[in-house]
């Protein structure tokens, strides 16, 4: 299994709490999210990257494309 720390973290430096909606600006998790970031695992990680996909999509906001090492490491890992 691909090691947790493989996976940048989806941050962007615009560190901005949205007073509105609780998400930080840049890359849209909340501040329990940023926090927990260092603690999870790949699977943890791999999750919460597609719930911001999702959350970025439902803001109506461009999304990220997946990229092909993402999409070769999901696969490797049986995460299609």
């Amino acid at each position: 299994m691909t090691a947790a720390y493989d996976l940048p973290s989806p941050c962007i430096s615009v560190c901005e709490m949205d007073p509105d909606n609780r998400y930080c600006l840049g890359c849209l998790r909340t501040s329990g999210e940023i926090a927990a970031w260092g603690g999870l695992d790949h699977d943890a990680r791999l999750a919460l990257l597609d719930q911001l996909r999702d959350r970025r999509q439902a803001l109506g906001l461009p999304t990220r494309k997946r990229t092909r090492r993402r999409n070769l490491r999901r696969a490797k890992d049986g995460l299609n």
